[in-house]
């Protein structure tokens, strides 16, 4: 196990924090919907309903949350409103766990596979590049050696945001300069990780939704190259959604989904928003592991995706 293997008090803190605007919605709301009652009955699930799809979690699954939780009122016959919380809580960490969202322990690797590559995928503006900064302070921080590739060549921004993180995490950057081919790129970014053995390859793509048939050519031509040295690359194909856009976020990850298998999910920018129920909607919507969360500014507020603390920290009075 590494270090990152156990859920500290600071990681508990700063996830506490970053999801108090979501955490203060919800719980302001709910205590209104069941003032005054001492059951759970239908007008109360009627409020939790609205609570839920007003914080971004969705129509669908608020209506599974709520059908779970009505299964669960008449197994019980009577189930106190000072209970919901909890309930809410079993539920929803149930549903993400059906979700294949795991629990992480560490930022390890999987056997076999070094290096290790992720191709992250995103539209510009959600925090892709400083994702894969933190990511790559998080793995080297982990004991690996990690290579970033600064295949986004069509923002000279990326390119050279990319290099600014290298430089600040102490890790190399394969870079060609911007209107540069990007799959020569990634396939030099895997070459150099093949010679060097690496363990972590991190790979940064162009993000632009508007022409979709050349983003998937293109996300095809960057698998291909990669493949000639790694034949299993990349290993994870990482989507990074931004959590304050809520449902637009939703509209991404089916835009994306469309062009390449996405294998898991970073959603960033919880902790300026109070929609952070858009975490759950989203993992259970795609069927998509949601890997990590952005909870803040810090290098470590990147955390790997706990559903407990999660579900602990959305739903919980502050």
């Amino acid at each position: 196990m590494g270090i990152f293997g156990f859920f500290s008090k600071d990681k508990k803190e700063s996830l506490d924090q970053g999801l108090q605007k979501s955490s203060e919605n919800i719980f302001s709301k709910l205590s209104k919907a069941v003032v005054g009652k001492s059951k759970v009955d239908e007008e109360v699930l009627d409020e939790l309903e609205e609570i839920l799809i007003t914080s971004d979690v969705g129509v669908d699954t608020t209506i599974k949350v709520i059908n779970r939780i009505e299964e669960r009122v008449a197994r019980d016959k009577y189930v106190n409103t000072e209970e919901l919380d909890k309930i809410l809580k079993e539920e929803i960490s149930g549903l993400l766990e059906e979700n294949n969202t795991q629990d992480l322990l560490d930022f390890d690797i999987p056997e076999g596979k070094k290096p290790y590559v992720i191709m992250v995928v995103g539209v510009n503006g959600v925090g892709k590049t400083t994702t894969i900064g933190k990511l790559a302070n998080l793995f080297k921080s982990a004991g690996k050696n990690v290579i970033l590739g600064a295949a986004d060549t069509f923002r000279a921004a990326a390119v050279d945001q990319l290099i600014l993180w290298g430089d600040r995490v102490g890790v190399p950057v394969i870079s060609h300069g911007m209107n540069t081919d990007p799959a020569s790129v990634a396939f030099d970014a895997v070459k150099q990780g093949v010679d060097t053995q690496a363990d972590v390859v991190i790979i940064d793509t162009a993000g632009r939704l508007h022409t979709k048939v050349n983003l998937m050519n293109e996300l095809g031509k960057i698998k291909r190259v990669m493949q000639k040295f790694i034949p299993d690359a990349p290993h994870e194909i990482l989507l990074v959604l931004d959590g304050s856009t809520g449902q637009n976020a939703f509209i991404q990850a089916k835009e994306f989904t469309k062009v390449t298998e996405i294998t898991s999910l970073a959603i960033t920018k919880l902790d300026g928003t109070a929609k952070g129920g858009v975490v759950i909607g989203i993992s259970d919507q795609f069927k998509i592991p949601v890997k990590y969360i952005g909870v803040g500014e810090k290098m470590t507020d990147l955390q790997l995706f706990n559903r407990k603390e999660f579900v602990d920290s959305l739903f919980s009075k502050k």
